[in-house]
C-alpha cells in the first residue's frame, strides 16, 4: 500500500460510530409489523438482540448476524481484522460458536487500488482463521466510501442460548474490555493520537469475544450481549429494558483506556457519544461530562457485558481467567419500579 493512503481519509464516519442513531433506527424499522410468525424463530428484533436464532428442533439453534461499516484503521490489513472481529462478537455474545462467514465489501474502485481492497479481505480471512471458521464467499458492490464486514453463521446448544432480554434482579455486571476506543479512534482520525498510543484502540479491537461461548456453558449466566456503537450506557439500558430490571452501576468500578481521557480533553469526542446520548440519555441518572463522555462511546469490536446469578460469580471469574480475560465487576441489576435504568454511583 502507498505510504500516502490513509483509509481513515476515505470515509466521513469511522467503524461501530457509523452506526445510525438508535433513535432515528427506531423509527425505520420500530413500526414494520409482519402477520407472518415463525415459532422457531427464536430471536428476532424485538429486543434488539446481537443476532437472529432459529430452533433447528433438535437441540440446536443456529444464529445469523451481520455487521460492516467505514475505516477505523488506516492499514487495510488492520481495517478487515477489526470488522471482522467486531462481526464474528455477535455469535459469541448470544453463546454460541461460529461456523462460517461471508464477505461484505464496498469499494470505491476508481479511487483506491484493488490491492488494497484485497489486504482488507485478507484481514477478515485471518481473524476467520482465527475462530476456526472459512470466509467462504461475499459480495462487493462499487461505493464511494470504503465498506468492510462480515455476515456470520454460528450454532449453539439451545440450553446455552443467552439473550439481552434473560437477566435477573441480583446480576451481577462484568465487562472485559475497557471503554475509550471510540475517543482513541477520533484521536486517529483527527491525527491527534500520539506515536505510542497508536496500537492500543487496535490491539483490543482485534481481540474475538470467544470466552462467550465458555461463558454460556455457565447455568448462572442469565445474559450476555457485547458493548459496541451503541456505548455501555445504550447497550446495558437495552438488557435493563428487555429484562425490566435497573442497573447500579459504580462508575470507578468501570474500567476504562488510561489514555482516554487525555484525548478527552483534547476534544477528541466521536459524534456517535452525543447520538447516543440523545437516544438513551433519559434510562440514565444524571451524569457529569465526562462520565456522559465515557459511558455513551461509541465502541468498535468492544467487550463483553455479562448478567451473572451471584451464585455463579466464582465459575464465571474462573472462566474468565482460564481463557486470558480481564475481569472488571462494574456494578449489579435490581428490579425497577420507575425513573432511570442506568444509576451511576460517582
Amino acid at each position: 500500500m502507498p505510504d500516502s493512503i490513509k483509509l481513515t481519509e476515505y470515509s466521513h464516519g469511522a467503524g461501530c460510530g457509523c452506526k445510525i442513531s438508535p433513535a432515528t433506527l427506531e423509527k425505520i424499522i420500530g413500526n414494520t409489523s409482519s402477520d407472518f410468525t415463525d415459532p422457531f424463530l427464536l430471536v428476532g428484533n424485538s429486543t434488539k438482540d446481537d443476532a437472529a436464532a432459529y430452533d433447528l428442533g433438535n437441540g440446536d439453534v443456529i444464529l445469523s448476524t451481520t455487521d460492516f461499516f467505514m475505516p477505523i484503521a488506516d492499514d487495510p490489513l488492520d481495517f478487515g481484522r477489526i470488522a471482522a472481529t467486531n462481526a464474528i462478537s455477535d455469535i459469541y455474545a448470544m453463546g454460541g460458536d461460529p461456523i462460517m462467514a461471508i464477505a461484505i465489501l464496498g469499494w470505491p474502485v476508481n479511487i483506491l487500488p484493488a490491492d488494497v481492497a484485497a489486504q482488507v479481505i485478507e484481514g477478515g480471512r485471518q481473524v476467520c482463521h482465527a475462530a476456526g471458521i472459512q470466509l467462504a464467499g461475499g459480495h462487493s458492490i462499487d461505493s464511494p466510501e470504503p465498506i468492510f464486514g462480515l455476515a456470520v453463521t454460528g450454532r449453539v446448544a439451545k440450553a446455552n442460548l443467552r439473550r439481552n432480554a434473560s437477566a435477573n434482579a441480583g446480576d451481577q455486571l462484568y465487562l472485559t474490555k475497557p471503554l475509550g476506543i471510540g475517543i482513541l479512534t477520533t484521536a486517529q482520525k483527527q491525527k491527534k493520537l500520539a506515536e505510542e498510543d497508536a496500537f492500543i484502540a487496535r490491539d483490543l479491537m482485534c481481540v474475538l469475544n470467544k470466552v462467550g461461548s465458555r461463558l454460556a456453558t455457565i447455568d448462572g449466566v442469565s445474559a450476555l450481549t457485547d458493548v459496541t456503537g451503541f456505548g455501555l450506557a445504550g447497550h446495558l439500558s437495552e438488557i435493563c429494558v428487555a429484562s425490566g430490571l435497573v442497573a447500579q452501576l459504580s462508575f470507578d468500578a468501570i474500567p476504562v483506556i488510561p489514555q482516554a481521557k487525555h484525548y478527552l480533553n483534547q476534544g477528541c469526542i466521536p459524534g456517535g457519544t452525543q447520538r447516543n446520548f440523545d437516544s438513551y440519555g433519559e434510562d440514565l441518572s444524571p451524569l457529569n461530562e465526562q462520565q456522559k463522555q465515557i459511558l455513551c462511546d461509541p465502541q468498535t469490536s468492544g467487550g463483553l457485558l455479562i448478567a451473572v446469578n451471584p451464585d455463579a460469580v466464582d465459575a464465571v471469574e474462573a472462566c474468565l481467567k482460564a481463557n486470558n480475560t480481564p475481569i472488571h465487576r462494574i456494578g449489579e441489576l435490581t428490579p425497577w419500579n420507575s425513573g432511570p435504568r442506568v444509576v451511576i454511583d460517582s
